[in-house]
């Protein structure tokens, strides 16, 4: 696959990943956010909440499914990257937030979407 099938492919995962949560009841904040840390594919709303999404979208399960694909490292940088954010609106310690992961993974000629609500947890 090439990089620009792959980003094709990852904006329409994050598209349809959004509008399940909208239908859900989250409020769409800010899509791709990128600062120095790395990048948060979606920041939306469930009421009082912030919730960072991270989307992840797999066609086979060759390399591990959707949910396997997010690594320590990676939470790492989606952590840092949140801090970020929050202190950028000055929203750090004053809001509540969470990390979801949206997780669509093709399977038997379906597409299934799994949301996976508070996906970790961060040690403070």
């Amino acid at each position: 696959m090439r990089p620009m099938d792959s980003q094709v492919i990852g904006k329409s995962a994050e598209a349809a990943a959004c509008h399940f949560l909208e239908t859900k009841g989250l409020r769409l904040l800010e899509k791709n956010y990128h600062c120095f840390y790395g990048e948060i594919d979606l920041i939306m709303q469930d009421l009082d909440d912030v919730v960072f999404v991270e989307v992840r979208q797999r066609s086979s399960k060759d390399y591990g499914n959707a949910l396997e694909s997010i690594t320590k490292p990676k939470i790492k940088k989606l952590v840092k990257a949140a801090t970020h954010f929050l202190q950028k609106k000055h929203w750090l310690y004053t809001i509540n937030s969470r990390f979801d992961i949206i997780a669509i993974q093709a399977s038997h000629g379906k597409t299934e979407v799994n949301w996976v609500k508070n996906a970790f947890w961060v040690d403070t």
